[in-house]
């Protein structure tokens, strides 16, 4: 089969289109055909090993795995004994998590794991980006941030996957939304549901005293510290990016002060979890309650084009992989 592989960290030209061996799936198993994958800002470190802390997970010298993607959409080719809850035909979705893999033909998945039917109203694409950006605001606004109906809700970083995703979650649960983003992007923001949009060119939301239950930075480019007298008393802030600087803030704010700064490590979830979640994102996606933000779209031979966009740090939603298009 054909994936998109890596043998060295360095820049986009790494990713090499190769010819690997076709996976075969287990018992408990399913083998999917991919149709389509995100390429996400995990991707894009991973690839980089510009930090120690990520050689010293995937490989000092060289990476151990060779194909990168976490986030896909496609059909089952095959399942392996023993499975129960899928057929070959069934279209899906799915997050292989720290098993990476996704940016290749075929890639095997565990039936128990984090893969779901996927969302009938969804195109591949489509539901490729929800696992991206929506399975990483889930856990930050429903369980860290516990957002709940009449709250105030910041998002910093609207308009990228996650921020898109947040701005709809949040109002999902009630919340009134105010949304940061940059000029060019406030009408689109605002038809995601955001009750205001701050276009951060001409306004610091910062020094809104008091304004905020939860402020939710999807893309890190905040701090606690400039976040903080602009929550509540009990006010919380939530960063994607685990900095040293994000740690201290965790420590420090859970013995001292009613403002918490909190950071989910939504990679490490158990895969039943993120099933659940997979699950839940469909009910809404199904309802029209939840809709896919999607960047731009690029073939796979294309990979490094792709990699190029989520570096830029400009992209306005999902950056996707088309398969074998």
């Amino acid at each position: 089969m054909k994936a998109i592989v890596y043998e060295d960290y360095g820049p986009p030209e790494v990713l090499k289109l190769q010819d690997v061996v076709k996976p075969v799936p287990g018992e408990g198993e399913i083998l999917v055909r991919v149709r389509a994958a995100a390429v996400t800002t995990a991707d894009s470190t991973f690839r980089k090993g510009d930090h120690f802390s990520t050689r010293l997970a995937f490989g000092l010298r060289r990476p151990r795995k060779r194909i990168l993607g976490t986030e896909l959409a496609g059909d089952v080719e095959a399942v392996g004994s023993g499975v129960t809850h899928f057929r070959p035909g069934d279209p899906v979705f799915a997050a292989t998590g720290a098993a990476f893999g996704a940016h290749g033909e075929f890639v095997c998945l565990r039936e128990d794991g984090a893969v779901a039917r996927k969302p009938s109203n969804m195109t591949y694409d489509e539901a490729a980006s929800l696992c991206d950006g929506a399975m990483t605001a889930l856990p930050f606004l429903r369980d860290h941030g516990r957002v709940q109906r009449g709250q105030t809700v910041l998002v910093n970083g609207a308009s990228g996957s996650v921020g898109s995703a947040a701005v709809q979650l949040a109002r999902y649960y009630g919340a009134h939304v105010i949304a940061v983003c940059s000029t060019e992007n406030v009408d689109r923001v605002r038809a995601l549901g955001a009750d205001e949009v701050i276009d951060y060119t001409r306004e610091d939301f910062t020094r809104r005293r008091g304004a905020y239950h939860v402020v939710f930075d999807a893309v890190g480019k905040s701090s606690f510290s400039r976040c903080k007298d602009a929550l509540t008393d009990r006010g919380i802030y939530l960063s994607t990016v685990p900095t040293l600087g994000m740690f201290a803030d965790m420590l420090w704010t859970r013995f001292f002060g009613s403002r918490r700064a909190l950071l989910a490590l939504t990679g490490l979830r158990p895969p039943s979890t993120k099933r659940k979640d997979l699950c839940f994102l469909r009910e809404l996606a199904e309802a029209s309650r939840l809709r896919a933000v999607i960047d731009r779209r690029y073939p796979w031979e294309d990979s490094a084009q792709a990699h190029r966009r989520v570096d830029s740090g400009h992209k306005q939603g999902t950056v996707l992989l088309q398969m074998g298009a």
